[in-house]
């Protein structure tokens, strides 16, 4: 997709695909946000400290630039590391079940993690991180200067989805009668949140596609789910979705 766009009643992100499939995001707030910062927070804190003490203990000759570098190392890096190597998570975040992704749903890379990392320094002009509560109270998906600046955002994993009250309707499994004359299907592997939300997609417009368009469309997503082993019973690429989709209980 080029883009985002805002669920009607509530603060989803609608992604669309380049194939015209979409599915549904759910944008941090405000609170865990900070309780993940807090938790980052205290991490960095306890790493600075056990460098001082290591480098006291150690006797070596290196002055004060030493540990100062490190902290200075640790202060810049921390976030984008943990960013760019463990999937859009700092440990802060992983706890909290959040995660960093581009504008687009695609994972975030270094250099727009590097930029939104960077920016902290302007969110932490005012007293308390006020510039960056005020920018995410009035953004319609939680960002900072920093998200604004390298287009990311950060949403709730797969994991941190519970159902219940707190479930958006958008996120509910929908009722697609048509998928009861469909075998279940297992795919080769366990499906991440948007992977779910892109068959379930697939599966509700079905019906307006063509056999011809909807294989088209369902037959690079077929070949990633079926891990190269080959469909069951050869079926054909939409029919293939669709059975992974009556398995999510799409026709329930």
């Amino acid at each position: 997709m080029t883009g985002f766009a805002q669920s009607p009643g509530d603060s989803s992100i609608g992604v669309q695909t380049p194939e015209g499939i979409e599915f549904v995001l759910y944008p941090a707030g405000l609170l865990i946000r900070s309780c993940a910062w807090g938790i980052d927070a205290c991490i960095k804190g306890v790493a600075s400290v056990t460098i001082f003490i290591a480098v006291f203990l150690s006797g070596a000759e290196l002055g004060y630039w030493f540990p100062l570098l490190l902290m200075f190392a640790l202060d810049w890096f921390y976030h984008t590391a943990f960013e760019v190597f463990f999937r859009g998570q700092s440990p802060g975040k992983r706890v909290m079940g959040i995660r960093v992704l581009r504008s687009d749903g695609s994972p975030v890379n270094p250099g727009a993690s590097f930029l939104r990392n960077l920016l902290r320094f302007a969110d932490s002009f005012m007293f308390l991180y006020a510039i960056a509560f005020t920018c995410m109270l009035v953004s319609p998906a939680f960002r900072r200067l920093g998200d604004w600046a390298a287009d990311t955002f950060v949403v709730y994993t797969e994991e941190a989805r519970q159902p219940g009250r707190f479930m958006s309707q958008a996120l509910r499994r929908p009722v697609m009668p048509w998928l009861s004359g469909v075998p279940k299907i297992t795919p080769s592997s366990k499906l991440t949140f948007e992977e779910k939300q892109v068959i379930l997609a697939f599966a509700r417009r079905y019906p307006l596609l063509g056999k011809s368009r909807a294989d088209e469309i369902a037959e690079p997503w077929a070949a990633k789910l079926s891990g190269g082993r080959g469909r069951e019973s050869g079926a054909s690429a939409s029919t293939y979705l669709l059975g992974i989709a009556h398995t999510l209980g799409g026709s329930t």
